[in-house]
């Protein structure tokens, strides 16, 4: 893994196993919200905010929205690159992570986003997000 200048943003690798591919050992479209997931996680997780700790502050993120361009093709065994990406803060229960995905010659394949809402875990309820969430993403 490998960080970059800014706090918001964070790049991660990953290597496409045959599972993520369809007959013609291209990645099957359906597995870019995979990506998505492993490059929202390991930013989390680098900024001191890991899954299983939010969890563990009653805090869940449903996504609500998602959008994804497909540019190029990603292939069998090669090495991805996942840049994800938190531009502004929002000022509600909401935030937006955006993705560019990297094939192994450095050509983006795959632009995207997803909506995430912050609620609490018991009572299924929206919440703000919390200030040190912005505070670890520079925002």
């Amino acid at each position: 893994m490998e960080k970059v200048n800014n706090l918001n943003t964070f790049r991660t690798k990953t290597r496409i196993l045959y599972k993520h591919t369809d007959q013609m050992k291209v990645v099957y479209y359906g597995n870019y919200p995979e990506f998505y997931e492993i490059g929202r996680v390991e930013l989390m997780r680098e900024r001191g905010f890991p899954y299983a700790e939010l969890e563990a502050m009653g805090i869940q993120m449903p996504i609500i929205e998602m959008h994804s361009k497909y540019i190029g093709s990603a292939l069998y065994d090669e090495l991805i690159e996942i840049e994800t990406t938190v531009k502004e803060r929002n000022t509600g229960i909401r935030i937006q992570f955006d993705y560019n995905i990297y094939n192994e010659a450095g050509k983006k394949i795959n632009e995207g986003y997803t909506i995430l809402c912050f609620i609490d875990a018991e009572t299924r309820k929206p919440i703000r997000v919390p200030e040190r969430i912005w505070t670890s993403l520079g925002l």
